[in-house]
């Protein structure tokens, strides 16, 4: 005699898969280190971002009986004055929109080209594949910080022409690290799939290539991003970057050295921002290099 066993009997109940993304979520939200990073860096850009709106101090407004002012209740500046009179607050947080906007733009345009530009020579192969990367190699030789600078005082000290500088020697360390990560994906099943079907070179980057290289990419775009900020403060620093009345953090650094014995706080609180800035993108890049790559650690 045959039994018959209900069927919901033998139904396992079923159990919701987890992506690696959300693994990868899991990972960077354990680290303290890059969570705290990313709120005190949503804290700086929302200040750099609103700040200037809601104080009641204009950026170039010069206050001629509060120059060179210490940090103080009186009239509103909570940071001191330069020794133009201007507010030393509102001027940090016009400088960081700047800075950060410049860092992001630039950033963003650097690893586009990167990505693109590794992405097609690893998977290509061969002499393009050669003539591509030793066209990195001779990028690699030039000095980009002397050659930056001489574009910007022959081209001009416009926002949009620091970050073409910037950009156009900042892009190589991604596309040498997208060919690498490239040459390994080529040989993929699914990439292999897909040329013996006959899909298109430009559709398997665009595709198969370039959404496997999304990891790999956003910890190298957390690590540029703090290396385009401090590119743009030393050509501030040296008088070449962002031109008066506009500001930026490395604007403010060059000013408060000139002052720095009489008037200490128009050098630490610039200084203090960018570093910690910088610090925030780190231990970002940190975290998103453990939580995506934990074989890594």
């Amino acid at each position: 005699m045959q039994l018959s066993i209900p069927k919901s009997a033998i139904e396992l109940p079923a159990v919701p898969g987890r992506s690696p993304w959300s693994d990868a979520k899991r990972r960077f939200i354990r680290n303290r280190a890059a969570v705290a990073s990313v709120i005190i860096l949503a804290i700086i850009a929302l200040a750099c971002i609103i700040g200037p709106w809601v104080l009641p101090h204009g950026f170039d407004t010069a206050d001629w009986d509060a120059m060179t002012l210490p940090p103080t209740l009186k009239n509103a500046h909570w940071w001191g004055t330069d020794e133009s009179g201007r507010d030393l607050l509102v001027r940090c947080l016009i400088g960081g929109r700047i800075s950060l906007m410049v860092g992001l733009l630039a950033t963003l345009a650097s690893v586009a080209l990167g990505i693109v530009w590794g992405a097609t020579a690893g998977f290509i192969g061969g002499r393009v594949d050669s003539f591509m990367m030793r066209f990195v190699d001779m990028m690699y030789a030039i000095p980009y910080l002397l050659i930056a600078i001489l574009l910007v005082t022959l081209l001009g000290r416009e926002f949009y022409l620091v970050v073409l500088a910037i950009t156009a020697f900042s892009w190589m360390d991604t596309a040498r690290v997208v060919r690498g990560q490239t040459l390994s994906l080529r040989s993929r099943e699914f990439v292999e799939a897909a040329r013996a079907i006959g899909v298109p070179t430009r559709r398997i980057i665009s595709t198969h290539i370039v959404p496997n290289l999304l990891g790999i990419v956003a910890i190298y775009t957390t690590v540029t991003i703090p290396g385009v900020i401090l590119t743009e403060s030393v050509l501030s620093f040296l008088g070449l970057g962002i031109q008066e009345p506009m500001t930026s953090w490395g604007v403010l650094i060059h000013d408060g050295t000139k002052v720095m014995e009489v008037a200490p706080w128009l050098l630490l609180f610039p200084g203090v921002l960018l570093s910690v800035t910088l610090y925030c993108f780190n231990f970002i890049g940190d975290g998103l290099r453990d939580a995506l790559d934990p074989k890594e650690r």
